[in-house]
């Protein structure tokens, strides 16, 4: 089996592909792609069992046939050329691969692809189909928000439910918490499921700035697919806690006030203060809000004043700041607005306007002040 092909487009849908492979893979053919040509089509498939990529690419080829490559190798290689045609030859008898180029020629060991893991189908599945911007969108703003504490696996993925006409995102660590709902889509479909942060990663660096996605999903994997690009991940097989029983709904202190300015006073204010609970305090009255933060094991302390809007009783509440200013990161718009009830209670941030056809909630727990 032997192909030729462009390597600098070779080169993108391999590290589209490579994405997939883990790090510590438990058996070795993991580390490699599979390679398997038909009529002059060549696709590239990856997986760590969990999450795998494939992705395809028209080459020269004069057989049909697979092979397992190794990956790192190969990408080194292919990183340090530059943008040229090559060609592969693979041994139908010892898998050898022998990759030549205007420079010399390469050789490595290849596996039999028989051998290589089989990528889940996507069977007895129901789609629907999003708009890739939409998408990326829903996995900027939550996937910051997931928690990387094993012991509670649920969480450690974004929550999809999907209600006929609207999709809802929601991801949450304990500490904070973000709704995200979009409403442009078309489905005759109610469920839900929970999707890894791995694979939500992988899927944000692959998705094109435009078109359309398809999402098939079952009772155990998920399938995103686009262009040439299919992605499948083993959802998370656990039960989502209960978000909405966590949102305060009765909250009578409102705050508006200027996005920029309350981001940047944060991140001011969080240098001085205690690194082990980057608490600060908002100390809230009729028309100003004053931040500040104090570190008394090396008795460093700052303040700042705020014009803002507010109504309700005067309140003092802690957060963390790091919390904070990642959500003003991805909330959009000049002003938000952050919903409060009392000291020990979440906090509910908004922006002060939703774009249309989206809704985004965020919420973040107090740090408890200390006398």
């Amino acid at each position: 089996m032997k192909f030729s092909v462009s390597s600098s487009d070779f080169l993108k849908q391999l590290q589209i592909a490579g994405g997939a492979i883990g790090s510590n893979p438990v058996l070795p053919i993991l580390e490699d792609f599979l390679f398997t040509i038909t009529n002059n089509k060549l696709t590239i498939a990856a997986t760590d069992l969990e999450t795998s990529i494939t992705t395809d690419i028209e080459v020269m080829s004069d057989s049909d046939g697979s092979v397992a490559v190794p990956a790192k190798i190969l990408l080194d290689t292919l990183k340090e050329l530059p943008p040229q045609p090559i060609t592969v030859a693979v041994n139908d008898e010892n898998y050898g691969i022998e990759i030549t180029s205007a420079y010399g020629k390469y050789r490595l060991a290849g596996e039999n692809g028989q051998d290589f893991p089989k990528i889940p189908e996507p069977e007895t599945v129901d789609t629907i189909n999003l708009q890739s911007p939409a998408l990326s969108q829903a996995i900027s703003k939550t996937l910051f928000a997931t928690s990387n504490d094993e012991l509670r696996p649920a969480m450690t993925g974004v929550y999809f439910q999907v209600d006929f006409n609207k999709l809802t995102f929601v991801a949450t660590d304990a500490h904070k918490l973000v709704k995200y709902t979009f409403k442009d889509i078309e489905t005759e479909v109610s469920t839900s499921f929970i999707v890894p942060k791995k694979a939500l990663n992988l899927l944000k660096g692959a998705l094109p700035s435009g078109g359309e996605v398809k999402l098939s999903f079952n009772k155990a994997n998920a399938f995103f697919t686009f262009d040439n690009v299919n992605l499948v991940c083993r959802l998370i097989d656990a039960r989502y806690p209960d978000y909405n029983a966590v949102i305060p709904v009765d909250n009578p202190n409102l705050l508006t006030l200027s996005r920029g300015d309350f981001q940047h006073s944060l991140k001011r204010i969080a240098i001085y203060a205690n690194k082990t609970t980057n608490q600060v305090i908002l100390n809230i009255n009729d028309g100003s809000l004053t931040v500040s933060a104090q570190d008394l094991d090396f008795s460093n302390e700052a303040t700042e004043q705020l014009t803002c809007t507010y109504t309700g009783d005067p309140l003092t509440i802690g957060f963390n700041a790091k919390f904070l200013i990642e959500m003003l990161n991805v909330l959009e718009g000049d002003e938000i607005k952050l919903e409060l009830s009392s000291p020990t209670r979440a906090g509910v941030l908004f922006p002060m306007e939703n774009a249309e056809e989206e809704e985004i909630l965020m919420l973040v727990m107090p740090v408890m002040l200390s006398n």
